[in-house]
This record gives C-alpha cells, structure tokens and sequence, in this order.
C-alpha cells in the first residue's frame, strides 16, 4: 500500500481503498440514493480491521474534474464572467477530511445536522478562503454563492491538495454536504489497518451482501495514484533516456578531442617528458584546453538546468526548482564523464617514449 504522501486528499495515509459504484445501474432513485450510501458505509466500516471510512460523489486526481462558478455574496448577476473564482466541488458525507487524512485548519467539517433541509454550508480550503474572503479567519462564518443564486456558508477550512494534477498550482476547492447536493456516482474512500488483500475480499462480499446487483470497482489508493502519476513517470523516463543519450554522446565528443589533441601533440609531449616535465604538467599540456571545454560547458548547461526548472516543475511531480543537491550531483556526474572519457588519451600521453618519438620523422 502507499505510504504517505503529500497529494489532493491533504496527507493519505498507508492502507486506503476506494470503492466506485454508480447507483443509477443498479436501480436506485431519489430518496433511495442516500439511504443505500449510508447503508453502504456503514456495511464496509463495520468490517474488522477498517478504522475510517466515508463517501463522496467522486474524488480528487480522478477524469472529469467539476468546477463551479463562485460569487460573492452580494452578487445578483450570476452569469459566469462576473464569478470571483471557479472551484473544484466535492459532495462529501461528514466522516470524508477523516478518512482522507485531510487536515482541518479552522472551524468544523460537516454533521449529521448538515441535512437536505438545513441551511446550505461548505468547508472550504486555503487558497478558496484567500481568494473570496482575504484570509482564512474571514472565511468562517461568511458566505458565497454558487450558480443558480445559492447561498452556502463557509463553517470550516482545510489545507489546500491537489485536486485535477499533482503539479498544479493551489487552485480554489469547496466541499458540501453530499446530503445536500445528492449524487448517484458513490466513491468509498476506506483506511484500514490491515493489507489490501485482507479488506478488498472482505468488502467485495460486504457489497454482495447488502445488493447482489450493484456494480462496483475497488481499487488500492497505490493504483489510483498510478493514473495520475502516469504522464509524471512518462516524462521522467523520456527525460532518463535523452539524458542517458546525452551523456553517451558527452563522453563520445570529450574522448574524440582529447584524442585527437594528444595525437597531434605525442612529439611536443615526448619533449616534455625528456626535459623532466612532471606528469601534471605533461597531462595539463595534452588536456588542458579539453577541460577547459568541459568546465565550460557544464557552466552553461547549470545555467540552461536552472532556466529549464520551471518547465521541469510542471512536468515531473515534486521537481524542486535550483535544489542544491541534484545540481552538485549533475555537475559532478559531468566532471566524472569528463575525466572517464579522457582516461585513455590522458594515458597514452603519460605513457609516450620520448625516444621513439623524437626518433620519428
């Protein structure tokens, strides 16, 4: 199972599976929809080993992202070039920011008070409470409208996720009571302290129990995250490959010129050595101006690498922009290409008889 990472659901904790059933297919309507969730829920954490469990309309990470215009709540025009902000909506039950290990900054989640019939509330994360309200502090207790005119109060603010890509930047997100706004599309979201294969046999045969018929998918949060990962990984392995590529061909070009320079310098060097010339000296003289080349041509990739990082940033999840470690380890991988590729040259100049060069015409 995953251990904790830092992603959309704040921080997930190891052992969580998701169960993804559309009620709709297994004939369920109206006022059947939420008693059939609730009893859903209630099935699946009474299983043993199961510590949390909750459900929501759907997830984060997850195709087909839901936005929603968001207006102050002094607008009367609610047309969506006047919104303030387009959010991510979430239709979570009350027991979702526990089962997701997401964090509760100020306020209160949602209650069993939070029903159909009373008034509209959504917790709301950071980045929604700064964009509408000014800061965190504000958001509590103030409201906003959603399409259509309705007014939700704000009763509680968690910490921002990711909610569409893991390399996004902090984007508005608001969740609402799925009592209030019912949904047929039901995700499970269940942490447990036992093994995948433990609970996920265990909840298939609670689901037949409770409906023969109902259709459902389960899935280890480790294989869920590996669709978003995918274009994340993709990137990583091409850029593996390019860089791989790029090193051979390094070594290919220092290892041509260092060659030829010490080829057509053998006579001078045999000079040098009969003169007494020391080995550093003879290897500065054969190889001196390709390092040179080698020194400069790292600065300017550091130079290039540093520029690329914003890009690198939106391409490969948690690339860190100018982190000093992996730029020391690049540059001192370039070095040791350097002097790997000039080994053989730099031998062949040490090692040169200055009799039988000077004897050469």
């Amino acid at each position: 199972m995953a251990r904790s990472l830092k992603s959309n659901f704040g921080f997930v904790p190891q052992n969580v599976m998701q169960v993804n059933s559309d009620l709709n297919m297994a004939g369920y309507k109206d006022e059947q929809l939420p008693v059939m969730q609730r009893r859903m829920l209630d099935a699946v954490a009474s299983i043993p080993g199961v510590t949390e469990a909750a459900y929501a309309s759907r997830i984060p990470l997850n195709l087909g992202g839901s936005h929603n215009a968001v207006f102050p709540d002094s607008a009367t025009d609610y047309r969506l070039s006047k919104a303030t902000a387009e959010a991510m909506q979430y239709n979570v039950s009350p027991e979702y920011f526990q089962a997701a290990a997401t964090t509760l900054l100020r306020g209160r989640v949602f209650s069993s008070n939070d029903s159909k019939d009373a008034p509209r509330v959504a917790v709301v994360n950071q980045e929604f409470a700064r964009k509408l309200f000014g800061s965190e502090a504000k958001a509590i207790g103030n409201s906003f409208k959603i399409e259509g005119g309705t007014r939700v109060q704000v009763v509680g603010v968690v910490e921002d996720g990711k909610y569409e890509t893991l390399t996004e930047d902090s984007q508005p997100a608001m969740f609402l009571p799925i009592m209030q706004s019912p949904s047929n599309a039901t995700w499970l979201l269940v942490r447990s302290n036992c093994s995948s294969q433990e609970v996920g046999p265990a909840m298939e045969r609670t689901l037949h129990e409770l409906d023969p018929g109902l259709p459902f998918t389960i899935n280890t949060w480790d294989k869920e995250l590996g669709t978003a990962l995918f274009a994340a990984r993709a990137a990583s392995m091409a850029l593996g490959v390019l860089g791989g590529l790029g090193a051979m061909l390094a070594i290919t070009g220092i290892f041509g010129i260092a060659a030829y320079s010490v080829s057509k310098r053998l006579r001078e060097l045999g000079i040098r050595i009969a003169l007494g010339a020391q080995r550093k000296e003879v290897l500065g003289a054969a190889l001196g101006r390709v390092f040179r080349l080698l020194t400069f041509g790292s600065a300017v990739g550091l130079l290039l690498g540093l520029a690329a990082t914003k890009l690198l940033s939106f391409i490969v999840y948690q690339a860190t922009p100018r982190d000093p470690f992996v730029l020391a380890g690049v540059v001192l991988t370039m070095l040791l290409i350097g002097i790997l590729a000039a080994w053989i040259p730099a031998q062949r100049a040490l090692s040169a008889d200055p009799l039988v060069l000077l004897r050469e015409e």
